[in-house]
Parts: C-alpha cells; structure tokens; sequence
C-alpha cells in the first residue's frame, strides 16, 4: 500500500482524497482511508454477500400454526389477524426462498401480497408486525404515514422509508430487500374529503401517489447520509455520488391504520331489507365495529379516500378487534413481556418485590377502555401510579416488598411498603429524601 501525502496531510490511499477534502480519514499504520472509500467497501462487500446468499429471506421460515403459535406467546386474542398475517408473511418469503425457484419453462409467477392492517388504537398492529419481524430475524422498521410527503416537500419521501430499513439492515442490502416495512397512520393519507372527486393534496392522495412503486416492485436509489443525517451529495465516493439500489420486489410492506369511520361505510354497504310491508326500506345490521371491519372490502377503502391503484397493491386485508377488559388483564399478565412481569423484573433489579392485590390490574384496564387507548395505555397507567415509588424506593434499604392496591390505582393512594419483617413502612413521596 502506498502512503500518500498532499501539502503535508495524509491522503486516502485508495483514492488520494486528501485529509482536508473528506469528513474523516481513518488511519491504521501507514494506510489511510476517507469516510466515501468506506462507503464504496461496505457497498461492495454488501453486493458479494447478496450474491453468495441466492435470493436471501430468513434463514428458517416456519410454518403458518408456528408462526401462530409463537405469535401467541406476546400477544393477547386477534387470532384472526394471526391466522391471516402467518399465512401472507409465510406465502411472501416461501416465494423468494432458494428452493422456491421456479423450474425451466415454468411461466407461474406468484406475486407478492402485501398486506391491509385494520383496527383501532391499542388493539396490537404495531405488536404484531414487529412480533413477526423477531420471529423471522428479518430487518423491520416502522413508518409513520403522517410524515410522508411527494417528493419535492419538505418531509420524507417514499425513498426515505427504504433508507430507514437499510440503516436497520446495518448497511445490508441484500438483507433490507428481504426485510419487512410496516407503515403506521396509513388511513391519516387518504383523500380529503374520499371520494374519487377529492382534491390531491401533499399529504393525502399525492403520497398515495408516491408509495405505488415501492409498493409493487420497483428498483430504487436512494442517497446515504453523513453523519450530520444530510445527504452525501458532496462525497467523491462512487457510492455516494449515485446512491444505492434497492429492489422493493421482495420487501413485504405492512400498513396499518385505525380507519376511523369506516364501519358505517361497511354498515351501509351491508344493509339488510325489512320483510312484509316495510321490504322497501333497508337497516343497517346490527354489529360491532370490529365485527364491521372484519367485513372490509376494497371498495370501501376507495370510498374511504383510499386510491384504487393503492388499494390493489395491499391485496390481504384483515383486521384486529378492539381488546374488552379480559383481554386487557392478559395483556398485563400473559404475554411473555407482558407489563406487569416488566415492573417486576424493574423492582427485582432492587432487590424489592412488586405486588398487584386484587381488584388492582382490573382497575387498570377499566382505566384504559375508559381513555379508549387500549392497550397502549397501560404503560402510561402504571408509569403513573409507580413514578413515585420508582424514584424512593431503591433508597430505602429496609423496604424489600411493595403492593399496588385498587385504591392505588383508581384514587391515587400511594402503593403500600413493606419491609422484611412484614411491617408496614411508614412512607411520604419526600421520605428517601430527607
């Protein structure tokens, strides 16, 4: 290796960017490479491995009942949802596994399914999409719709949700075109008002618009960042300079989104007619709203504001049901990081233990249906009611046991202490701090 020098500064010794020219020059002896050098390596080393991997995905795909059975393991009911998502999720990488080619003169291509995420705030979307993720060892990243704008707006584009999975990938690409993409928030972009007559706005139809490519199978560029997050449009790395490709082909894309309003779309479309003398006229049928959304077709998104083109790209739709206060209680309880057994393990760290009496975890959910955030509110919930003893309890050397009680949670008294001998520890939120 040639060590090269420029105006008395080392310079790269693959391409002579001097040290003044680059962001960064790492140096190991008498051999020095610049932050775009780097770049162009990690690119290449990525493409030799995609090469020597075949047509990529995980290492292990199980099978659908596997797939559901490990689902269930971190989360509660939705075994419809489970049912669908393990089938699509399974039929999706069964086509790209390296058995799966096709033999010659075979002229069936199966495409891909993305897939329709539908259910209200707290009902496990989020859950399951990352569940799925873990359990394949696949790259996953999460998107929310409402920051996507057209390209040319100040916001994120369509490119920037694959730059976000190749960052979770490490740089992999070979491993991010493999990967799963769950967009959140996705019924935040329909059109303004629905309707096939709705205006195109930045946010609504535009990004729709946007997303269609991606969607079905397309080969990107998109534009590594520095180290600042801007792009590196000034590197003199080849890498930099042109971007790197992605082919969204066999990326599974997820969205989700709580499509507020849509049941009476669901409920009109579903009326039933009166019989005897009232047969002219039509009720709606007597549902629940999860019940209604389970019955979702495409044309109710399209009267939703959803764009045709977008809805055929997100062939499986399936939805999840809003959690009763039952499924709220194995929410804290069953899962294997389920809450309660987080708090405890929190507590443990302490030496201390972390008692629910009962009545107290069923207050908790009652709390939660009451706010209508689900279970995405049982976090902010117990963070509430244990803030305090958190912050005194670990300075309390006698205190080895703390009890959560209803009253706790439903009229804000303090959690009861208690120490090894099993007497009450006379406590004020100030006590560790006198």
């Amino acid at each position: 290796m040639v060590v090269m020098v420029r105006d008395g500064l080392p310079s790269c010794s693959f391409c002579g960017t001097p040290q003044s020219e680059t962001e960064h020059l790492v140096s190991a002896a008498d051999t020095h490479i610049c932050a775009g050098c780097v770049d162009e390596c990690a690119n290449e080393i990525a493409e030799v491995r995609a090469e020597r991997a075949g047509d990529g995905g995980p290492a292990h795909l199980p099978r659908p009942r596997e797939m559901g059975a490990l689902l269930d393991e971190y989360v509660v009911d939705q075994r419809r949802a489970k049912r669908s998502l393990a089938v699509a999720v399974y039929n999706h990488y069964k086509r790209i596994q390296p058995g799966a080619r096709r033999p010659p003169g075979d002229d069936v291509e199966i495409a891909k399914s993305n897939i329709l995420l539908l259910g209200p705030t707290g009902s496990g979307k989020t859950l399951l999409a990352q569940t799925l993720a873990r359990i394949l060892r696949v790259p996953f990243t999460i998107v929310d719709a409402t920051g996507l704008t057209e390209a040319g707006y100040v916001g994120e584009d369509a490119d920037g949700i694959l730059l976000k999975l190749l960052q979770a990938a490490d740089g992999d690409v070979a491993a991010a075109e493999t990967g799963i993409v769950y967009v959140d928030e996705i019924d935040k972009i329909a059109r303004r008002g629905g309707g096939s007559q709705a205006a195109r706005d930045v946010s609504g139809e535009g990004v729709q618009q946007a997303l269609l490519k991606i969607l079905e199978g397309t080969v990107a560029t998109v534009m590594p960042r520095n180290r600042s997050g801007n792009l590196s449009h000034g590197s003199r790395s080849r890498t930099a300079q042109e971007g790197i490709q992605i082919d969204t082909r066999n990326i599974l894309f997820i969205v989700a989104g709580a499509f507020a309003g849509l049941e009476k779309t669901v409920e009109k479309r579903l009326g039933v007619k009166e019989i005897g003398f009232l047969g002219g006229r039509s009720r709606p049928v007597r549902r629940t709203t999860s019940e209604l959304l389970a019955e979702v077709v495409p044309e109710d998104l399209v009267a939703f504001g959803m764009i045709p083109e977008f809805v055929g790209r997100v062939p499986m739709i399936t939805s999840v049901g809003e959690l009763n206060r039952a499924a709220l209680l194995r929410v804290l309880t069953e899962p294997k990081n389920a809450l309660v057994r987080q708090y405890r393990r929190l507590f443990e760290f302490d030496g201390i233990d972390l008692d629910f009496r009962p009545g107290a975890l069923a207050a908790v959910a009652d709390q939660a249906i009451e706010r209508g955030t689900g279970a995405r509110g049982l976090r902010s919930i117990l963070d509430a009611v244990l803030i305090s003893a958190m912050y005194d309890v670990p300075s309390l050397t006698e205190v080895t046991r703390v009890a959560v009680t209803e009253e706790t949670i439903t009229e804000g008294v303090p959690p009861v202490l208690y120490t090894a001998s099993g007497e009450v520890y006379d406590w004020t939120e100030d006590s560790a701090t006198a």
